[in-house]
């Protein structure tokens, strides 16, 4: 009994004998090459050898499968070297080539592939140094005269990054073998299959593309709409990372991880701002100054964090402060991705139709199944939490296409902006029509602030210039004829109004119509200023309008009162006028007149002060010394107003100019104004 015993003993501590794979007979079609692989932790160039005893239990040798990773089956987050061996007996069928190829699905992250101890090929690069790809299709290894041997297959994992599970390292699914027509076959309908269970997918990224496209386009004609640069920085983003991660293009992990970290940071900033532009926030400043604090904190982490990938994370001491850098500079970034919420919060409080209602709720939707996975996908290999694998499940499938919960609400978010953005462009462009409408009003007025034709005066050669700063300014001037006891002589009018657009030009129209009622019944300049004040006080709404009234006659005389304006020059000289309150100011305000006599060969020259204010590149303004030096030449109106365009308007520029003409000389007017039609 007790020799029974010990030879039962012996026999179970012995090595296990190494199982052969027998495929005979192979032709037109593949075999997959499952089963139980002998399996070894470590690295050692002896393994590839067919010599080496592999035999299960015997030097750390044990059996696993290529159906799923090593840390699903006994090694979670194991990283490193690891081999694979496989003892085949491949034969072929009658008249069918002795060559056969062997078809690897996935392998992760880098291996190279040995038959009876000589490399037929590999994918990526072993360490130091290393370099694999993120997603790629199968590819294919070249078995040559195939017969009785090994299959050695090495491989390197790289090590997990935060939101890696332990379950991964090495095979994932079992490779194939077989002639090359059936390999290449299986290939071609692999790739089949992974387009068209992908057809959402594209139909989603070129629905994407379009949007972007059209965006930009928009917003290069309206620069002032940025919103459809958020739309463009929404929308783009997921088709830059499609390239990135989602074509099986033969692009490193290095750089597709480390581009796509950025890019998805765009995605969320471009939402912020939508949502800021679409629940009519972006008059917050608060919140606006958050979203740009927080876009450059995401912008940054996910930077950095993508540049952690482009170390060499195969040195062990890179890998350890790497994996802490990456898991803190992810937490950070994933809580600035709590930011829509804050959005949403203060959103709900407003009045909001119905677009905007189910943007509101789409992105909520979308932004709580995100977070909550990339959350519970961090660190889950010591959490060892099921809730990221939960809500990436798919609920169903059409046609292929799994749609898991992720994949809905993003279409439905999608969907939501577009119709959102839709509507916030109709909202805008009605808004729009009504301003065009409101400048147009307002250009037709201009119309009266600024004649665009003159009466002669007699005695005088007449010049005028206007040139605003925007499509309506606030500067005006007339000329009225008097009658009566006055006439033959002339009431000249020449103001400026605080602000611009049709605010001002509704105040200067009431100026205008006042003016041309008070001239026929108050002709002296000092009475026709008190009474336009007394109309315009509380009724300009914070504002004022500087006024100089001159009345001037057939023979020269010419007495003048200003409301805060300008003083005008005579010849070299600007002429000594009293100081007095703008209009609209005071309701009791009062107003001097002087009086002069204009003689044969004077130059009077009047001004608004956008004149004297013109401010060069250098931030210089165009100054009394400058004014009084362009006087001294006796300047027309429109040689004045051209020096200082040139030198750098930046308000409303109009200069009168009034030149005394010897007896018997014609009289004449010339005025320079813009076409209003065309304004």
């Amino acid at each position: 009994m007790f020799l029974a015993l010990a030879a039962t003993a012996s026999q179970a501590a012995a090595p296990s004998a190494v199982p052969v794979l027998a495929i005979d007979g192979l032709g037109k079609g593949t075999a997959e090459l499952g089963g139980p692989w002998q399996f070894h932790l470590g690295d050692d160039a002896e393994w590839a050898q067919p010599q080496t005893a592999d035999a299960t239990g015997s030097g750390g040798w044990e059996q696993i499968t290529t159906e799923k990773g090593w840390g699903a089956q006994g090694h979670p987050g194991y990283v490193g070297y690891a081999w694979y061996r496989k003892h085949l007996h491949l034969t072929a069928a009658p008249g069918a080539p002795a060559q056969f190829l062997m078809l690897v699905r996935h392998v992760d992250d880098v291996y190279e592939v040995y038959w009876n101890g000589q490399e037929v090929g590999h994918n990526g690069k072993m360490p130091p140094g290393p370099e694999y790809y993120f997603s790629q299709g199968a590819q294919i290894v070249n078995l040559g005269q195939a017969g009785d041997g090994v299959l050695a297959v090495r491989v390197w994992k790289a090590p997990l990054q935060s939101f890696d599970p332990d379950t991964l390292g090495g095979f994932t699914s079992a490779p194939f073998a077989g002639s090359p027509e059936a390999i290449l076959a299986q290939k071609a309908s692999l790739d089949y299959t992974w387009l068209r269970n992908r057809q959402f997918t594209f139909a989603l990224r070129a629905l994407d593309a379009v949007v972007m496209t059209l965006s930009l386009l928009a917003w290069f004609r309206r620069r002032s709409q940025k919103i459809l640069l958020a739309m463009a920085a929404f929308t783009g983003s997921p088709v830059v990372g499609l390239f990135l991660t989602g074509l099986n293009l033969p692009l490193s992990d290095n750089l597709a991880l480390g581009w796509l970290q950025p890019v998805l940071s765009l995605q969320d900033i471009g939402m912020w701002f939508l949502l800021l532009y679409l629940l009519d926030l972006d008059k917050n400043r608060y919140l606006m100054r958050a979203a740009k604090t927080l876009a450059i904190i995401s912008l940054t982490t996910t930077s950095l964090d993508g540049g952690l990938t482009l170390l060499d994370w195969s040195q062990p001491w890179i890998a350890s402060w790497a994996q802490w850098a990456d898991g803190i500079l992810t937490a950070i970034f994933t809580i600035t991705q709590m930011f829509p919420w804050v959005e949403l919060g203060f959103g709900l409080r407003k009045r909001l139709d119905a677009s905007r209602w189910v943007l509101a709720i789409a992105c909520l939707l979308t932004e709580t199944l995100f977070f909550l996975r990339i959350s519970a996908d961090q660190g889950s290999r010591f959490t060892h939490w099921t809730l990221a694998e939960i809500i990436g499940r798919p609920l169903f499938f059409i046609n292929g296409n799994a749609f898991l919960p992720q994949t809905i609400t993003d279409t439905l978010m999608l969907l939501a902006i577009i119709y959102a953005v839709f509507r916030y462009m109709q909202d805008t462009l009605r808004r729009q029509g009504a301003l065009e409408q409101e400048f147009k009003s307002a250009r037709e007025l201009q119309q009266v602030l600024i004649p665009e034709a003159l009466p002669s005066l007699p005695g005088f050669a007449f010049t005028s210039a206007y040139r605003p700063a925007a499509e309506v300014g606030g500067d005006f001037f007339q000329v009225i004829p008097l009658e009566g006891a006055y006439a033959g002589s002339t009431l000249i009018l020449l103001g400026d109004v605080s602000g611009k657009g049709l605010k001002a030009a509704m105040t200067v129209s009431m100026i205008v119509g006042a003016a041309r009622t008070l001239a026929r019944f108050v002709p002296r300049p000092a009475e026709l200023l008190a009474d336009l004040n007394q109309r315009l006080f509380g009724r300009i709404q914070d504002g004022f309008a500087t006024c100089l009234v001159l009345r001037l006659g057939p023979e020269g005389q010419c007495v003048m009162a200003s409301a805060g304006h300008p003083a005008p020059y005579l010849n070299k000289k600007e002429v000594d006028l009293p100081g007095a309150l703008p209009l609209g100011v005071m309701l009791t305000a009062s107003y001097s007149e002087k009086s002069i006599e204009l003689t044969e060969g004077d130059h009077f020259a009047l001004y608004t002060d956008g004149l004297l204010e013109a401010r060069g590149a250098n931030g210089e303004i165009f100054s009394f010394e400058r004014l009084d030096a362009l006087f001294a030449t006796s300047p027309d109106a429109a040689k004045a107003t051209e020096a200082a365009v040139d030198f750098g308007q930046e308000d409303d520029i109009t200069v009168l100019t009034l030149t005394r003409l010897a007896a018997g000389e014609k009289s004449s007017t010339r005025v320079s104004v813009p076409s209003f039609s065309q304004a």
